[in-house]
């Protein structure tokens, strides 16, 4: 794991170097934008829905019987911001794209075209590695972002469905509770989060020697690996903002 971590601080830094080296290219970023997060887009917005949902269904009843429901508004709207919707769409991510985008390099090593690369000049670690993170960072909060404001509208849906609870109470709830300090954390959230994916599952894919059979291990173990890394520095975050 120390090696892993490692190696991945040591490619983050060879990104680093290509970009200020003027080697992007946006057209580039532009693509893989579309490949990590809009393709997510659907798949991130439905757990967020159905999140929201379940958590309207488990607390609105209890909240009605003690009299706090004025509460359940800004109760869903901390929880989905803070945490689920960050959280959730990460995860979603890097099973749909972040498994893609280990598979890919993998084969890519596999097959000997990083060694081609490597023949015409060209850092693959910085062409390969650098449009993915880039893309990653800047879009996943966009995701995260509708899949927040998709969420607290799926709980005012069901709160409302379930215990009638009048839609402008809710809203007004959710503006007495939310700060402007937890949208900015959990964008902060998304950027890392997005961007370690990306950084993790290519490294594992940059990582594999061998066939077709470890391909498949190096996407599995990406997955996992980026799961890891991804809830420890969500510990650390909240670690950081909210209790520190």
């Amino acid at each position: 794991m120390i090696r892993f971590l490692g190696l991945c601080v040591q490619n983050f830094i060879e990104c680093l170097k290509y970009v200020f080296g003027g080697n992007l290219k946006f057209k580039t970023v532009l693509s893989q934008a579309a490949a990590i997060s809009y393709d997510s887009l659907p798949i991130s917005l439905i757990i967020a829905f159905i999140s929201a949902a379940v958590i309207a269904i488990q607390v609105s009843k209890e909240f009605l019987m003690t009299g706090a429901e004025t509460y359940i508004g800004g109760t869903i709207a901390i929880v989905m911001i803070r945490e689920i919707a960050p959280g959730f769409v990460a995860l979603a991510i890097g099973a749909r794209a972040g498994t893609a985008i280990s598979a890919e390099i993998a084969n890519m090593q596999v097959t000997s075209q990083v060694d081609a690369i490597k023949t015409l000049k060209i850092n693959p670690v910085g062409y390969y590695f650098t449009p993915r993170i880039l893309a990653a960072a800047i879009t996943v909060p966009m995701v995260v972002l509708i899949a927040e404001y998709i969420g607290i509208l799926g709980g005012m849906f069901v709160s409302w469905g379930t215990i009638d609870l009048n839609p402008a109470r809710y809203t007004a709830s959710v503006w007495a509770w939310l700060s402007v300090k937890d949208i900015y954390i959990s964008l902060l959230k998304a950027c890392i989060f997005g961007g370690l994916i990306a950084l993790v599952c290519a490294t594992k894919g940059y990582e594999t020697r061998g066939g077709a059979k470890e391909v498949g291990t190096s996407t599995t173990q990406a997955a996992i690996l980026s799961t890891i890394y991804m809830l420890v520095a969500d510990f650390l975050i909240n670690l950081l903002f909210y209790i520190a």
